[in-house]
């Protein structure tokens, strides 16, 4: 009878944790830099492919309004991670923000001149006599500069018009200007679904300006408080990354299902392939995503102080802007 009372007994307690519901995921709100395009499809594919869940992960991806809005939002503890321009973030913590970068994705820089295919502007020479549509204050415009004196131009080789960052695009659809400062796999793929026509794109990281553009950041208080969930975001990111790579034209069409309205199939995947090699540098070729380096977050904090307006107290401390601990280890 004892024994028949705990087989009884064993069976319920089984059926009553069967049937308990199980740990609900932790919502999470992701705010990307800008409105949708390539570079974001291993966030919606990671989304869709469960990756997120299997971290115990309800991912909301918000888009946003520019890096420094997207900042912001996270250093008010608004959103819980922001998708954003580093060195835009650097300008915010410097001036105090809590806010930490938990992963740097593209440490080779997206900044480039670019121009249709037809116009034959292949090289920095190329750019003589041409007209550059330029948007006054933001990071490339900044680092331009450099660019020029890296490869030997004069500002007075070439016809410079300013604006916002659509009459930008509409100079160059239009014919106003010649080329613009742009990223690789972001204006040209706006220009390319405005008029069908290719571009030709000079990276000024093929003429040794190498900083670090977008990443993941959260609040630093957040961060604390939340080490665990931290790690797996992190953990779920660096994956979804990875099998994106694998599969760019399944990661663009996963933006897509999400956002019908998301842009084109053609060049959410070009865009998106443009993105992959960004990824790493020299260094960081045999390891997983965004294991940044300590010297290329030094190049980035120096480059920043002396032409993008960052302040000269962020040389005291390059490593407060960053953190890879937080990160799965190993190499890719």
């Amino acid at each position: 009878m004892i024994r028949v009372i705990t087989a009884i007994s064993a069976a319920l307690i089984w059926t009553a944790l069967s049937v308990l519901p199980a740990s609900a995921a932790d919502k999470v709100v992701l705010m990307l830099n800008w409105y949708v395009y390539g570079e974001h499809a291993p966030f919606y594919y990671g989304k869709a492919k469960g990756i997120y869940a299997a971290e115990g992960i309800d991912l909301e991806i918000q888009e946003g309004r520019g890096s420094a809005a997207t900042t912001q939002a996270v250093a008010a503890k608004t959103a819980n991670f922001g998708y954003v321009d580093v060195p835009t973030m650097m300008r915010a913590a410097v001036k105090g923000a809590p806010i930490v970068a938990t992963g740097v994705l593209l440490q080779t820089s997206p900044m480039s001149a670019m121009g249709f295919v037809e116009k034959n502007i292949k090289k920095p020479e190329d750019i003589k006599g041409k007209t550059v549509a330029i948007t006054p204050a933001d990071s490339m415009t900044q680092i331009w500069p450099l660019f020029l004196k890296k490869t030997g131009l004069k500002e007075s080789d070439f016809q410079t018009v300013a604006g916002d960052g659509q009459t930008k695009l509409n100079a160059v659809i239009n014919g106003q200007a010649d080329l613009l400062l742009g990223y690789v796999m972001d204006q040209s793929m706006k220009i390319k679904d405005a008029t069908g026509k290719d571009v030709n794109a000079i990276k000024f990281a093929d003429y040794g300006i190498n900083m670090v553009c977008s990443g993941v950041v959260a609040n630093t208080d957040f961060v604390k408080a939340n080490a665990d969930l931290v790690k797996r975001f992190m953990s779920a990111t660096t994956k979804a990354v990875e099998a994106a790579e694998k599969d760019p034209k399944g990661a663009a069409q996963s933006i897509l299902d999400a956002n019908p309205k998301g842009g084109k199939i053609e060049t959410l995947t070009k865009g998106f392939e443009l993105t992959i090699p960004l990824y790493r540098t020299a260094e960081t070729k045999n390891k997983r995503p965004f294991q940044v380096t300590d010297q290329n977050m030094t190049d980035t904090v120096n480059l920043m102080v002396e032409y993008g307006g960052l302040d000269a107290k962020a040389k005291d401390n390059p490593k407060a802007f960053y953190t890879n601990e937080y990160l799965p280890q190993g190499g890719s």
